[in-house]
Protein backbone atom coordinates (compact mmCIF):
# COMPACT_ATOMS: atom_id res chain seq x y z
CA UNK A 1 0.00 0.00 0.00
CA UNK A 2 2.92 2.42 0.57
CA UNK A 3 4.25 2.44 -2.54
CA UNK A 4 -0.02 2.56 -4.51
CA UNK A 5 0.11 5.78 -1.70
CA UNK A 6 3.16 6.80 -2.76
CA UNK A 7 1.80 7.03 -6.68
CA UNK A 8 -1.71 8.14 -5.57
CA UNK A 9 -3.08 5.09 -6.50
CA UNK A 10 -4.01 3.79 -2.61
CA UNK A 11 -7.58 5.01 -3.23
CA UNK A 12 -9.35 1.98 -4.96
CA UNK A 13 -12.61 0.25 -4.57
CA UNK A 14 -13.66 -3.38 -2.59
CA UNK A 15 -13.61 -5.00 -6.22
CA UNK A 16 -10.24 -4.72 -7.66
CA UNK A 17 -8.45 -4.66 -4.46
CA UNK A 18 -6.25 -7.14 -4.49
CA UNK A 19 -5.98 -9.90 -1.89
CA UNK A 20 -3.01 -10.04 0.56
CA UNK A 21 0.48 -10.76 -1.14
CA UNK A 22 -0.87 -9.80 -4.44
CA UNK A 23 0.92 -7.08 -6.60
CA UNK A 24 -0.13 -5.62 -9.64
CA UNK A 25 2.60 -4.54 -12.39
CA UNK A 26 2.55 -3.56 -16.09
CA UNK A 27 4.49 -4.65 -19.32
CA UNK A 28 6.14 -2.50 -21.44
CA UNK A 29 3.36 -2.55 -24.00
CA UNK A 30 0.77 -1.64 -21.56
CA UNK A 31 -0.78 -4.97 -20.46
CA UNK A 32 -1.42 -5.33 -17.06
CA UNK A 33 -0.90 -8.92 -14.81
CA UNK A 34 -0.64 -9.54 -11.20
CA UNK A 35 1.83 -11.16 -9.04
CA UNK A 36 1.19 -13.72 -6.00
CA UNK A 37 4.22 -13.06 -3.72
CA UNK A 38 2.65 -15.84 -2.14
CA UNK A 39 3.05 -18.72 -4.54
CA UNK A 40 5.69 -17.12 -6.60
CA UNK A 41 3.42 -17.12 -9.72
CA UNK A 42 2.44 -14.68 -12.27
CA UNK A 43 -1.06 -14.54 -14.23
CA UNK A 44 -3.17 -12.25 -16.70
CA UNK A 45 -6.42 -12.15 -14.90
CA UNK A 46 -7.28 -10.51 -11.81
CA UNK A 47 -7.39 -12.38 -9.24
CA UNK A 48 -10.87 -11.40 -7.75
CA UNK A 49 -12.64 -10.99 -10.86
CA UNK A 50 -10.86 -12.71 -13.09
CA UNK A 51 -10.56 -9.73 -15.81
CA UNK A 52 -7.57 -9.12 -18.14
CA UNK A 53 -7.20 -5.02 -18.27
CA UNK A 54 -5.05 -3.07 -19.98
CA UNK A 55 -3.46 0.52 -19.53
CA UNK A 56 -5.48 3.41 -21.23
CA UNK A 57 -3.84 5.95 -22.68
CA UNK A 58 -0.41 7.80 -22.22
CA UNK A 59 1.60 8.78 -19.15
CA UNK A 60 0.01 11.65 -17.08
CA UNK A 61 1.89 15.21 -17.73
CA UNK A 62 5.29 15.34 -16.31
CA UNK A 63 5.92 11.90 -15.79
CA UNK A 64 8.70 9.56 -18.22
CA UNK A 65 9.27 6.17 -18.27
CA UNK A 66 12.64 4.45 -18.36
CA UNK A 67 14.13 1.52 -17.91
CA UNK A 68 16.92 0.39 -15.17
CA UNK A 69 20.22 -1.24 -15.15
CA UNK A 70 18.47 -4.17 -14.60
CA UNK A 71 16.09 -4.09 -17.43
CA UNK A 72 13.17 -3.43 -15.20
CA UNK A 73 10.93 -0.65 -16.20
CA UNK A 74 10.92 2.16 -13.35
CA UNK A 75 8.50 5.74 -13.81
CA UNK A 76 9.99 9.38 -13.21
CA UNK A 77 7.92 12.57 -12.25
CA UNK A 78 9.59 15.53 -12.88
CA UNK A 79 6.95 18.04 -11.36
CA UNK A 80 7.56 16.34 -8.03
CA UNK A 81 11.14 14.84 -8.75
CA UNK A 82 10.43 11.27 -7.41
CA UNK A 83 10.61 7.81 -9.47
CA UNK A 84 8.55 4.73 -8.59
CA UNK A 85 8.51 1.48 -10.11
CA UNK A 86 4.83 1.17 -9.88
CA UNK A 87 2.52 2.63 -13.29
CA UNK A 88 0.74 5.65 -13.01
CA UNK A 89 -1.56 4.71 -15.21
CA UNK A 90 -2.53 1.82 -13.02
CA UNK A 91 -5.30 4.55 -12.25
CA UNK A 92 -6.84 4.62 -15.42
CA UNK A 93 -6.70 0.71 -16.71
CA UNK A 94 -9.82 -0.54 -19.26
CA UNK A 95 -10.76 -4.16 -19.46
CA UNK A 96 -9.42 -6.16 -22.30
CA UNK A 97 -12.81 -6.07 -24.05
CA UNK A 98 -13.87 -2.58 -23.34
CA UNK A 99 -17.57 -1.44 -24.19
CA UNK A 100 -18.05 1.85 -26.11
CA UNK A 101 -18.83 5.14 -23.48
CA UNK A 102 -21.73 6.12 -22.96
CA UNK A 103 -21.04 9.91 -21.83
CA UNK A 104 -18.33 12.57 -23.33
CA UNK A 105 -15.84 13.88 -21.73
CA UNK A 106 -17.13 17.34 -20.35
CA UNK A 107 -15.08 20.72 -20.38
CA UNK A 108 -16.25 23.92 -18.65
CA UNK A 109 -14.58 28.11 -18.79
CA UNK A 110 -12.16 26.46 -16.05
CA UNK A 111 -11.16 23.78 -18.39
CA UNK A 112 -6.74 24.34 -18.87
CA UNK A 113 -5.04 23.35 -22.44
CA UNK A 114 -3.04 20.59 -20.40
CA UNK A 115 -6.07 18.92 -19.17
CA UNK A 116 -7.16 19.10 -23.19
CA UNK A 117 -3.93 17.19 -24.75
CA UNK A 118 -4.33 14.59 -21.40
CA UNK A 119 -3.27 11.74 -23.11
CA UNK A 120 -2.05 13.01 -26.69
CA UNK A 121 1.18 12.05 -27.74
CA UNK A 122 2.87 14.53 -30.15
CA UNK A 123 5.80 12.94 -30.73
CA UNK A 124 7.23 13.19 -34.23
CA UNK A 125 5.12 16.26 -34.68
CA UNK A 126 6.31 19.72 -36.14
CA UNK A 127 5.08 22.82 -34.47
CA UNK A 128 5.64 26.25 -35.32
CA UNK A 129 3.85 29.31 -33.12
CA UNK A 130 4.21 32.67 -34.32
CA UNK A 131 4.36 34.99 -31.44
CA UNK A 132 5.10 32.49 -29.13
CA UNK A 133 7.17 34.41 -26.31
CA UNK A 134 4.26 35.47 -24.23
CA UNK A 135 0.54 35.51 -23.94
CA UNK A 136 -1.02 32.79 -25.63
CA UNK A 137 1.49 32.00 -27.74
CA UNK A 138 3.76 30.83 -25.36
CA UNK A 139 1.16 28.92 -23.68
CA UNK A 140 -0.04 27.07 -26.85
CA UNK A 141 4.05 26.10 -27.82
CA UNK A 142 4.62 25.61 -24.00
CA UNK A 143 1.23 22.44 -24.24
CA UNK A 144 2.72 21.21 -27.26
CA UNK A 145 5.75 20.48 -26.35
CA UNK A 146 5.38 19.25 -22.96
CA UNK A 147 3.12 16.31 -25.12
CA UNK A 148 6.08 15.74 -27.11
CA UNK A 149 5.95 17.84 -30.19
CA UNK A 150 9.20 19.34 -31.55
CA UNK A 151 8.22 22.98 -30.90
CA UNK A 152 9.45 26.41 -32.85
CA UNK A 153 8.69 29.71 -31.21
CA UNK A 154 9.06 32.10 -34.34
CA UNK A 155 9.44 35.45 -32.81
CA UNK A 156 10.15 38.97 -33.34
CA UNK A 157 11.86 39.43 -30.05
CA UNK A 158 15.46 36.80 -29.67
CA UNK A 159 15.98 37.51 -26.30
CA UNK A 160 12.40 37.27 -24.98
CA UNK A 161 12.29 34.27 -27.29
CA UNK A 162 14.89 32.37 -25.99
CA UNK A 163 13.50 33.34 -22.15
CA UNK A 164 10.65 30.84 -23.35
CA UNK A 165 12.25 28.28 -24.52
CA UNK A 166 14.35 28.49 -21.31
CA UNK A 167 10.72 28.60 -19.14
CA UNK A 168 10.10 25.49 -20.80
CA UNK A 169 12.54 23.41 -20.79
CA UNK A 170 12.76 24.35 -17.12
CA UNK A 171 9.75 22.46 -17.03
CA UNK A 172 10.79 19.62 -18.87
CA UNK A 173 14.53 19.50 -19.71
CA UNK A 174 13.74 17.06 -23.14
CA UNK A 175 11.55 18.98 -24.47
CA UNK A 176 12.44 19.60 -28.14
CA UNK A 177 11.95 23.13 -28.24
CA UNK A 178 13.38 26.46 -30.20
CA UNK A 179 13.71 29.95 -31.51
CA UNK A 180 13.93 31.57 -34.53
CA UNK A 181 13.55 35.11 -35.67
CA UNK A 182 10.38 35.91 -37.49
CA UNK A 183 8.96 39.96 -37.87
CA UNK A 184 5.74 39.79 -39.89
CA UNK A 185 6.57 43.11 -40.15
CA UNK A 186 9.10 42.73 -42.41
CA UNK A 187 7.98 40.54 -45.54
CA UNK A 188 11.68 39.78 -45.94
CA UNK A 189 12.08 38.31 -42.49
CA UNK A 190 8.98 36.20 -43.05
CA UNK A 191 10.82 34.77 -46.17
CA UNK A 192 14.32 34.50 -44.55
CA UNK A 193 12.13 32.29 -41.91
CA UNK A 194 10.78 30.17 -44.49
CA UNK A 195 13.86 29.90 -46.02
CA UNK A 196 15.61 29.19 -42.87
CA UNK A 197 13.03 26.40 -41.82
CA UNK A 198 13.02 24.54 -45.14
CA UNK A 199 16.70 24.31 -44.61
CA UNK A 200 15.79 22.27 -41.67
CA UNK A 201 14.35 19.26 -43.86
CA UNK A 202 11.68 18.33 -41.04
CA UNK A 203 8.12 18.45 -41.79
CA UNK A 204 5.58 20.53 -40.26
CA UNK A 205 2.33 19.34 -39.15
CA UNK A 206 1.05 22.50 -37.25
CA UNK A 207 1.33 26.07 -37.78
CA UNK A 208 -0.15 28.36 -35.37
CA UNK A 209 -0.64 32.16 -36.58
CA UNK A 210 -0.90 33.32 -33.56
CA UNK A 211 0.74 36.72 -33.35
CA UNK A 212 -0.16 40.20 -33.30
CA UNK A 213 -1.17 43.69 -32.58
CA UNK A 214 -3.45 45.79 -31.03
CA UNK A 215 -3.99 49.34 -30.41
CA UNK A 216 -0.85 50.19 -32.26
CA UNK A 217 0.16 54.32 -33.31
CA UNK A 218 -0.79 54.40 -37.37
CA UNK A 219 2.35 53.93 -38.77
CA UNK A 220 4.11 52.51 -42.30
CA UNK A 221 6.18 49.03 -42.25
CA UNK A 222 9.43 49.27 -44.16
CA UNK A 223 7.19 47.04 -46.93
CA UNK A 224 4.78 50.36 -47.22
CA UNK A 225 2.15 49.25 -45.38
CA UNK A 226 -0.30 49.84 -42.38
CA UNK A 227 1.44 47.92 -39.28
CA UNK A 228 -1.39 46.41 -38.00
CA UNK A 229 -2.62 44.96 -41.09
CA UNK A 230 1.05 43.38 -41.82
CA UNK A 231 1.45 41.92 -38.55
CA UNK A 232 -1.76 40.75 -38.05
CA UNK A 233 -3.30 39.14 -41.54
CA UNK A 234 -0.66 40.12 -44.46
CA UNK A 235 2.64 38.33 -42.78
CA UNK A 236 0.64 35.17 -41.71
CA UNK A 237 -0.94 35.18 -45.37
CA UNK A 238 2.74 35.58 -46.52
CA UNK A 239 4.11 32.52 -44.25
CA UNK A 240 1.33 30.09 -45.16
CA UNK A 241 2.08 30.46 -48.75
CA UNK A 242 5.74 30.11 -48.31
CA UNK A 243 5.57 27.05 -46.31
CA UNK A 244 2.12 25.64 -48.02
CA UNK A 245 4.23 22.85 -50.02
CA UNK A 246 6.04 21.54 -46.67
CA UNK A 247 2.39 21.50 -45.53
CA UNK A 248 0.93 19.28 -47.89
CA UNK A 249 4.23 17.23 -47.62
CA UNK A 250 3.59 17.11 -44.08
CA UNK A 251 -0.23 16.05 -44.67
CA UNK A 252 -2.20 15.32 -42.30
CA UNK A 253 -1.09 18.81 -41.28
CA UNK A 254 -3.35 21.71 -39.77
CA UNK A 255 -3.44 25.92 -39.70
CA UNK A 256 -4.94 27.52 -36.51
CA UNK A 257 -5.23 31.38 -37.08
CA UNK A 258 -5.65 33.08 -33.95
CA UNK A 259 -8.64 35.86 -34.76
CA UNK A 260 -11.10 37.40 -32.75
CA UNK A 261 -15.21 37.90 -32.29
CA UNK A 262 -14.29 41.75 -32.66
CA UNK A 263 -14.42 41.03 -36.79
CA UNK A 264 -18.08 41.03 -36.30
CA UNK A 265 -17.50 45.14 -35.97
CA UNK A 266 -16.11 46.03 -38.82
CA UNK A 267 -16.59 45.79 -42.59
CA UNK A 268 -13.93 45.71 -45.61
CA UNK A 269 -16.39 46.77 -48.31
CA UNK A 270 -17.26 50.02 -49.99
CA UNK A 271 -21.02 51.26 -50.38
CA UNK A 272 -21.26 49.28 -53.31
CA UNK A 273 -20.31 46.26 -51.15
CA UNK A 274 -16.89 45.90 -53.12
CA UNK A 275 -13.90 45.44 -51.63
CA UNK A 276 -12.34 48.23 -50.09
CA UNK A 277 -8.36 47.77 -50.28
CA UNK A 278 -7.68 51.16 -49.06
CA UNK A 279 -9.75 50.36 -46.03
CA UNK A 280 -7.29 47.32 -45.41
CA UNK A 281 -3.93 49.84 -45.20
CA UNK A 282 -5.39 52.99 -44.65
CA UNK A 283 -4.01 56.74 -44.70
CA UNK A 284 -3.18 58.38 -41.17
CA UNK A 285 -6.59 60.53 -41.56
CA UNK A 286 -8.23 57.44 -41.88
CA UNK A 287 -7.13 55.59 -39.44
CA UNK A 288 -8.45 54.39 -35.96
CA UNK A 289 -6.82 51.79 -34.17
CA UNK A 290 -9.38 49.43 -32.83
CA UNK A 291 -11.18 49.77 -36.59
CA UNK A 292 -7.95 48.66 -38.05
CA UNK A 293 -7.70 46.01 -35.06
CA UNK A 294 -11.01 44.17 -36.54
CA UNK A 295 -10.70 44.41 -40.12
CA UNK A 296 -7.43 42.73 -39.63
CA UNK A 297 -9.59 39.75 -37.49
CA UNK A 298 -12.11 39.64 -40.32
CA UNK A 299 -8.66 38.99 -42.79
CA UNK A 300 -7.95 36.06 -40.51
CA UNK A 301 -11.39 34.29 -40.96
CA UNK A 302 -11.97 34.94 -44.51
CA UNK A 303 -7.83 33.85 -45.57
CA UNK A 304 -8.72 30.90 -43.01
CA UNK A 305 -11.97 29.53 -44.71
CA UNK A 306 -10.67 30.35 -48.10
CA UNK A 307 -7.14 27.89 -47.35
CA UNK A 308 -9.31 25.08 -46.18
CA UNK A 309 -11.53 25.08 -49.38
CA UNK A 310 -7.78 24.96 -51.04
CA UNK A 311 -5.68 22.73 -49.04
CA UNK A 312 -8.21 20.39 -47.48
CA UNK A 313 -8.30 18.24 -50.43
CA UNK A 314 -4.46 17.79 -49.77
CA UNK A 315 -4.85 17.34 -46.10
CA UNK A 316 -3.95 20.60 -44.80
CA UNK A 317 -6.93 21.54 -42.98
CA UNK A 318 -7.46 25.33 -41.30
CA UNK A 319 -9.56 26.76 -39.35
CA UNK A 320 -9.48 30.50 -37.62
CA UNK A 321 -10.46 30.24 -33.46
CA UNK A 322 -11.58 32.74 -31.13
CA UNK A 323 -9.68 32.59 -27.75
CA UNK A 324 -12.29 33.53 -25.91
CA UNK A 325 -14.08 36.94 -24.36
CA UNK A 326 -12.45 39.00 -21.25
CA UNK A 327 -9.03 37.70 -21.54
CA UNK A 328 -6.00 39.27 -20.10
CA UNK A 329 -2.74 39.59 -22.55
CA UNK A 330 -0.15 41.67 -23.45
CA UNK A 331 -1.95 43.00 -26.52
CA UNK A 332 -2.84 46.24 -24.37
CA UNK A 333 0.47 47.68 -24.01
CA UNK A 334 1.09 50.00 -26.63
CA UNK A 335 -1.76 52.45 -25.30
CA UNK A 336 -2.09 53.81 -21.49
CA UNK A 337 -5.81 54.21 -21.91
CA UNK A 338 -6.43 50.06 -23.18
CA UNK A 339 -3.91 49.01 -20.38
CA UNK A 340 -6.03 50.60 -17.79
CA UNK A 341 -9.27 49.36 -19.05
CA UNK A 342 -7.24 45.70 -19.21
CA UNK A 343 -6.09 46.31 -15.42
CA UNK A 344 -9.62 47.05 -14.17
CA UNK A 345 -11.10 44.15 -16.26
CA UNK A 346 -8.34 41.81 -15.31
CA UNK A 347 -9.94 39.83 -11.91
CA UNK A 348 -12.93 39.04 -14.24
CA UNK A 349 -10.71 37.87 -17.26
CA UNK A 350 -9.16 34.17 -17.77
CA UNK A 351 -6.06 33.12 -17.87
CA UNK A 352 -4.05 32.25 -20.61
CA UNK A 353 -3.78 28.81 -20.02
CA UNK A 354 -7.34 28.49 -20.04
CA UNK A 355 -8.06 31.01 -23.37
CA UNK A 356 -5.94 28.54 -25.00
CA UNK A 357 -7.76 25.44 -23.69
CA UNK A 358 -11.35 27.37 -25.21
CA UNK A 359 -9.41 27.85 -28.72
CA UNK A 360 -8.21 23.89 -28.92
CA UNK A 361 -11.60 22.95 -28.25
CA UNK A 362 -13.47 25.25 -30.59
CA UNK A 363 -10.16 23.87 -33.17
CA UNK A 364 -11.12 19.89 -32.64
CA UNK A 365 -15.37 21.01 -32.74
CA UNK A 366 -14.61 22.13 -36.18
CA UNK A 367 -12.70 19.54 -36.89
CA UNK A 368 -15.34 16.99 -35.90
CA UNK A 369 -18.31 18.36 -37.70
CA UNK A 370 -16.39 18.69 -40.53
CA UNK A 371 -15.40 14.94 -40.35
CA UNK A 372 -19.42 14.09 -39.39
CA UNK A 373 -20.41 16.07 -42.83
CA UNK A 374 -18.18 14.09 -45.05
CA UNK A 375 -19.74 10.68 -43.83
Amino acid sequence: MAALRYAGLDDTDSEDELPLGWEQRTTKDGWVYYANHTEEKTQWEHPKTGKRKRIAGDLPYGWEQETDENGQVYFVDHINKRTTYLDPRLAFTVDDNPTKPTTRQRYDGSTTAMEILQGRDFTGKVVVVTGANSGIGFETAKSFALHGAHVILACRNMTRANEAVSRILGEWHKAKVEAMTLDLAQLRSVQHFAQAFKAKNVPLHVLVCNAAAFALPWSLTKDGLETTFQVNHLGHFYLVQLLQDVLCRSAPARVVVVSSESHRFTDINDSSKNLDFSRLSPSKNDYWAMLAYNRSKLCNILFSNELHRRLSPRGVTSNAVHPGNMMYSSLHRHWWVYTLLFTLARPFTKSMRVILSVGWREHEQIQRRRNTSRM
